[in-house]
């Protein structure tokens, strides 16, 4: 993976965090030039005071990009999908939480690369050229990224944090008009209804094994035996067969619409 790519993943975070920074502004002086209780303070630590600031509130919404990233991206349904993988095969410690994580962030990256390459040519590099001003940037950003979010959002959530925020639904085709506090919440309550049909989905097989190993097990009169002792082994070997991980991922990525 190219630098490059990685920059286009990031582009929309970065240009939104200093979008928001620079819209606050520069420190406002204090009224007559002085610190509160009329105590004088010179022009020169009055800018310095004020390019802290900035300084200040510029890293405190960088801190909020990891949220941001897990929410405005493909990671969520994916981290929460493999998260459901792992509980179905009853081994909740394998494979552990960094690989789970890893594998996640990578397919997210893999997912998001089309709509990144996109924001990277048509918001990032006019705005390191000098064509656009970060405030153009950023809206540029927001468009390429909307269409994603828009794309992979089901028209009921839309629909309900319209009518929560008192305006009018789009027609169809239009959702793009809605506003970012309208499109953000409904996808990420979209992506969250969508993973856990596809974890709903994925633990139907699994359950079938153990209610046939539970049978067999009460059959046999064996009650203390844990069926979960013998189910496991079995439903590992059935997801290996089928060549599990490879099905969850493709199901994965191909179930985002990147254009």
């Amino acid at each position: 993976m190219k630098l490059r790519h990685w920059l286009s993943i990031l582009a929309p975070l970065c240009l939104a965090g200093l979008a928001g920074a620079q819209a606050l502004g520069p420190l406002p002086a204090f009224e007559g030039g002085g610190l509160p209780g009329g105590i004088p303070i010179a022009p020169e630590e009055s800018s310095r005071a004020a390019t802290a600031v900035e300084i200040a509130v510029l890293l405190t919404i960088l801190t909020l990009l990891p949220a941001v990233l897990v929410t405005i991206t493909s990671f969520t349904r994916i981290v929460i999908v493999l998260s459901f993988v792992r509980r179905a095969l009853s081994v909740n410690e394998l494979p552990p939480n960094p690989v789970i994580l890893g594998l996640a962030l990578f397919l997210t990256t893999f997912v998001m690369a089309p709509v990144g390459t996109r924001i990277y040519e048509q918001a990032y590099q006019p705005y390191q050229n000098g064509q656009l001003t970060l405030e153009h940037a950023g809206e540029k950003a927001w468009d390429q990224l909307s269409v994603f979010l828009v794309a992979n959002t089901r028209t009921s959530e839309l629909e309900l944090f319209a009518d929560m925020a008192k305006l009018e639904m789009p027609e169809k085709g239009n959702e793009l008009e809605l506003p970012a506090r309208v499109i953000v919440p409904a996808f990420v309550l979209s992506e969250l209804k969508t993973a856990f049909q596809m974890g709903f989905l994925l633990f139907l097989p699994f359950l079938v094994i153990d209610l046939i190993v539970s049978s067999i097990l009460l059959s046999m009169g064996m009650f203390m035996l844990p069926p979960v002792m013998i189910s496991t082994p079995f439903k590992i070997l059935v997801f290996v067969l089928v060549d599990g991980w490879h099905l969850v991922c493709e199901s994965l990525v191909t179930s985002f619409v990147t254009t």
